[in-house]
């Protein structure tokens, strides 16, 4: 069994469906991405996705195709994907453990690259014997 870069909650799985729905024939799902920027250093990026890339990871949940830009695997693993309505806004939500901090508006973020060994060391720890 793979390892998942990322997981979707089911109101981020349902969005994204919608989303696709909403937006045409070639529209396949949503990529997810990080770029430089904001206030705290980092933004996650979302992208309606017409033409796959075969170099990006794929994540399925219930019909959603999230796709995972290369460059933004080592800060995304272990990110639950979701998608929240409030008063004031609504959109996807990041549950980052490689999150180190968030600007005072929530649109930018610090990350860290994954520690893999301690992903490893914890993925072993879950292994029945």
């Amino acid at each position: 069994m793979g390892f998942a870069v990322m997981s979707m909650t089911d109101a981020a799985a349902n969005r994204v469906k919608a989303i696709v729905e909403n937006s045409g024939p070639a529209a396949k799902g949503v990529r997810v991405g990080i770029k430089k920027g904001g206030c705290a250093g980092m933004e996650y990026t979302i992208d309606l996705v017409t033409e796959p890339n075969p170099k990006d990871d794929l994540i399925e949940r219930d019909g959603a195709s999230v796709w995972v830009e290369p460059s933004a695997v080592l800060y995304l693993l272990g990110t639950e994907m979701g998608f929240e309505t409030t008063t004031l806004r609504s959109g996807f939500i990041f549950t980052n453990p490689n999150q180190t901090s968030a600007c005072g508006c929530g649109e930018s973020v610090e990350l860290k690259p994954a520690d893999l060994a301690a992903l490893a060391a914890q993925r072993q720890a879950a292994q029945p014997a």
